[in-house]
């Protein structure tokens, strides 16, 4: 089911930037006149039409500007290869999508405020490491620790299903061409993620431009992710959100770069994918991130 844009009190309007060459999509929501803008990403192999509205919306409703977009190689961006995740590639794209979002109409360009869920929960504490320009995090049932999040897969998961998934990865970078598997799949079939429920609630929220395929070096890129050693050098007030029983986003690792980071942090009882729209967690989601922001900036 694509997360419908109805309202036109705060339908977006697309706009393009480039990173590293290649065209950004984006959808500015306009807020207030002078007013922080947020510059917003999805999760692994995540798109913009996939489910980012409705968090978007109501932060646009509270008067701030979101600046949501797609990395290179998904959704509607330019770039290729198509479908493969590079985490160093995704963080470029959040520091152009930061210089383009201060050159939006309404925004103070000195607010900025970095949102990410899950992979890209951890992108956003990774680049806002170290800066002085950020005016607060937002980080979303956080994947911040890869080796961590693929311990918590071996008790979920088969280890013939992670050896398959693993060695096409393999095939996949040494070999001629990528070897595509399914982002999300039936638990027991090849996929990036396979846990019972996880096709389901993902497949609720995608998008036109999204695709259920993903580049099978995902594994081994994430086996690297680990912004949860960066996070102490993140100086901006920061939110991290938690889900308590996150199968897929191992909810300790998240609370250690929580500590780290020294941020505000909001538990939810419940799974990954449950502080999407029509999940149980949504609505509170939502309520403390302006919560939080209205204490940042208000």
């Amino acid at each position: 089911m694509t997360d419908p844009l109805t309202d036109p009190l705060t339908d977006p309007v697309t706009v393009t930037f480039l990173s590293g060459g290649d065209t950004i999509d984006a959808w500015h929501f306009a807020g207030a006149p002078d007013r922080p803008v947020v510059v917003m990403a999805h999760g692994l192999a995540g798109t913009k039409d996939s489910g980012l509205a409705a968090f978007a919306r109501p932060l646009a409703e509270a008067g701030y500007h979101v600046l949501a977009f797609d990395y290179r190689g998904f959704g509607a961006s330019g770039g290729a290869p198509r479908q493969t995740v590079s985490v160093a590639g995704q963080q470029a794209d959040y520091r152009a999508a930061i210089d383009a979002a201060r050159k939006l109409p309404g925004v103070d360009p000195t607010r900025v405020v970095l949102w990410g869920v899950s992979l890209a929960g951890g992108h956003v504490l990774a680049v806002a490491a170290g800066r002085d320009d950020v005016a607060a995090v937002i980080a979303v049932t956080p994947l911040v620790d890869g080796p961590a999040a693929g311990r918590l897969a071996l008790q979920h998961h088969s280890l013939g299903s992670i050896a398959r998934s693993t060695a096409l990865g393999f095939r996949s970078r040494v070999g001629r061409g990528a070897r595509m598997m399914p982002v999300v799949a039936a638990p027991g079939e090849l996929g990036a993620l396979t846990l019972d429920g996880a096709r389901e609630d993902y497949l609720a929220m995608a998008g036109p431009t999204w695709v259920n395929e993903v580049d099978a070096t995902v594994g081994l890129e994430l086996g690297r992710h680990r912004p949860s050693k960066v996070a102490k050098d993140v100086t901006a007030p920061t939110l991290v959100q938690v889900a308590d029983f996150d199968r897929s986003a191992p909810p300790q690792a998240s609370m250690k770069a929580a500590f780290a980071a020294r941020a505000l942090v909001r538990h939810y009882p419940g799974d990954h994918f449950d502080v999407y729209a029509g999940k149980p967690w949504h609505d509170a989601t939502v309520r403390h991130q302006l919560e939080f922001l209205a204490r940042t900036f208000d």
